[in-house]
C-alpha cells in the first residue's frame, strides 16, 4: 500500500512539473518543426506534445518539397484532428494564403515587382493560383510580347495563344487586392512602365535597334523593344511587293529595325530601309531602251510580270507581248520561263518600269491594202457604164372637131 502511495505522489509531482498541455484551436496558425517528409506528406512536431500531418493537397503550389527537410520550422494552420490516427490535421497552403494576402497588399502599396505563374487561361486573360488565392492577369494588362495579336480578333486563336503562356513566369505588379483576397489583379504592363519610358526617351530618328517580333498580321509586323511596341507596316518590310509578312519573320524572332520617324509617342519604323533601294541599283545598271533578262513570276489577265533584282516586278503589258492578237498570254510565255524584254518605260523615282517582248521581235510584213471605192463612186461608175436611155416618142394629140 505504501508503494502505491509513493507512485501516486511521484506521479502528482511529475504532473505538476510537466508543461501545460496546449491543444491548438481549429483555424489557428502555429509554427513548429518538420519531423519527416514521406510520400509528399509532412509530419510536424507540435509543441513536443502532438504530431501533426500535412497531406499533399494541403502543401500548396508555391512550396517545393525538395527544399524542406527534417528539423526545419514551418507555419501551418490547424484544420482539425484525426481521432483514428491520433494526429492533428494541418495545412501549409492555408497558412501561406494568410501570409501571401498580407504580402500582396504590401506589394500593391510599394509597387514592388514580383514573379507569378499562370495556372489556367481563358479568353479574357490568365488565371494565377497562389496557394489557393485566385489572381488574374487581364489580356489588356499583358506586355506587347505576350499580347495576343490575332487577325480579326478570333476568339479561338486568342485562347490558343494564351494557353501557350500557362506556367510561363511573369514579372508583374499588384494593381488590385481586396481584404478577403476575392479580387486580385496583376499587371505585366505596369511592371515595365519605367523601362518603357526610358526606352522611348532613348530613341531618336535614324537609330537602328534590335526589336523582337511580337505579332504578325496581314498588314505588317508588330515589334517590341523594352516595353515599346509599334508596327512595321507591310509597305516598310521590303522594297518588293509583300503579300505575306510571315515570310519575312516569325513571332519572338529578333529583327533589326530603323527608326524613320518619331513624333511624341508615335514611332515610324522600317526594315527595308536598312537595304539600298533596289530601284536605285537598277537605275545604275539599266536605262530606257536597254534589254533585260529575267524570269516570269506571275501572269494576270492584263499582262505578265518579270521578277527583277531586289524584288522589283516589271510589267509586260498584254499589248507588248506580241505583234499579233494575244488571246491567252500563256500561249506565248509561262511562269518560271526566262525571257528577254526591252525597257520601254523607266521611272525609278515613281517606281515604274514597262517592258516589251514585241519590241525585240521583227514586225510582220503586211501587204498594202487595195483602195476601196466608196459606194457613191461605185454608183457613179455604174451609171457611166450604163447605155444612154432613148427618149420616148412624143404623143400625138388628136384634134377634136367640134361639131357645130
Amino acid at each position: 500500500m505504501t508503494d502505491v502511495n509513493k507512485d501516486i505522489a511521484l506521479f502528482e509531482e511529475l504532473f505538476k512539473e510537466s508543461p501545460e498541455i496546449k491543444y491548438p484551436k481549429t483555424g489557428e496558425v502555429i509554427s513548429w518543426t518538420i519531423i519527416k517528409i514521406e510520400k509528399k506528406n509532412i509530419l510536424v512536431n507540435v509543441n513536443d506534445q502532438f504530431t501533426g500531418l500535412v497531406i499533399n493537397k494541403e502543401v500548396g503550389n508555391t512550396v517545393d518539397l525538395s527544399t524542406l527537410e527534417a528539423g526545419q520550422g514551418i507555419d501551418v494552420m490547424v484544420l482539425g484532428d484525426s481521432v483514428e490516427r491520433g494526429l492533428l490535421i494541418l495545412s501549409l497552403k492555408r497558412a501561406n494564403q494568410i501570409k501571401n494576402l498580407s504580402n500582396l497588399a504590401k506589394y500593391k502599396e510599394s509597387s514592388e515587382v514580383i514573379t507569378v505563374k499562370a495556372t489556367e487561361a481563358n479568353k479574357w486573360g490568365l488565371l494565377v493560383d497562389i496557394d489557393g488565392l485566385k489572381g488574374f492577369i487581364p489580356v489588356s494588362q499583358l506586355t506587347p510580347l505576350h499580347y495576343p495579336r490575332v487577325e480579326w480578333a478570333n476568339a479561338e486563336k486568342i485562347l490558343e495563344h494564351l494557353e501557350g503562356l500557362v506556367w510561363v513566369p511573369f514579372k508583374v505588379r499588384v494593381i488590385n487586392v481586396d481584404e478577403g483576397g476575392k479580387k486580385i489583379i496583376f499587371s505585366e504592363k505596369a511592371a515595365i512602365e519605367e523601362s518603357r519610358e526610358k526606352a522611348l526617351k532613348s530613341l531618336k530618328e535614324g537609330d537602328i535597334v534590335e526589336w523582337v517580333v511580337s505579332g504578325i498580321l496581314s498588314y505588317g509586323l508588330f515589334v517590341t523593344f523594352e516595353g515599346l511596341e509599334w508596327l512595321v507596316h507591310v509597305s516598310e518590310i521590303d522594297w518588293g511587293h509583300v503579300n505575306d509578312p510571315s515570310k519575312f519573320a516569325k513571332v519572338w524572332m529578333k529583327v533589326k529595325v530603323k527608326v524613320i520617324g518619331l513624333d511624341s509617342e508615335k514611332i515610324s519604323l522600317s526594315i527595308k530601309r536598312l537595304k539600298e533601294n533596289p530601284w536605285d541599283i537598277l537605275a545604275k545598271k539599266f536605262k530606257l531602251g536597254d534589254s533585260i533578262t529575267a524570269s516570269i513570276s506571275r501572269i494576270s489577265k492584263f499582262g505578265a510580270f518579270m521578277d527583277l533584282e531586289g524584288g522589283i516586278q516589271g510589267l509586260i503589258h498584254l499589248s507588248e507581248i506580241s505583234h499579233g492578237v494575244v488571246k491567252d498570254i500563256r500561249d506565248h510565255i509561262k511562269v518560271g520561263e526566262e525571257v528577254t524584254a526591252k525597257i520601254i518605260n523607266f521611272e525609278p523615282k515613281k517606281k515604274r518600269i514597262g517592258l516589251s517582248l514585241k519590241a525585240l521581235q521583227e514586225a510582220p510584213k503586211v501587204a498594202p491594202k487595195k483602195k476601196e471605192e466608196n459606194s457613191e463612186d461605185a454608183i457613179d461608175a455604174e451609171v457611166k457604164k450604163a447605155p444612154a436611155a432613148k427618149k420616148a416618142p412624143a404623143k400625138k394629140t388628136e384634134a377634136k372637131t367640134e361639131e357645130k
